[in-house]
């Protein structure tokens, strides 16, 4: 059975027994759906990784200080450069 055959349906069935379903194109895993709040969960875990490197890089002293114009300045400088 293929996406274009039975679509949301499929998904939604095949979504009642895991956590997501892998979508491929000729042969390999391309797109992956999952219901919203398994999405949620990963964009939440993702963020308290993101804290626990920023807090274990202050504690390690892996920071500048600047002034908010400063910053602004490299900011617009590193978008410039790319």
């Amino acid at each position: 059975m293929t996406l274009e055959q039975k679509g949301l349906r499929y998904l939604k069935r095949h979504l009642e027994d895991a956590d997501e379903a892998f979508i491929s194109v000729r042969g390999e895993s391309e797109f992956v759906v999952m219901r919203t709040e398994n999405y949620e969960k990963l964009k939440s875990y993702e963020l308290d990784i993101a804290y626990m490197e920023a807090i274990k890089d202050i504690k390690n002293g892996n920071f500048k200080s600047v002034s908010a114009d400063e910053h602004i300045k490299e900011l617009k400088n590193a978008l410039r450069d790319h």
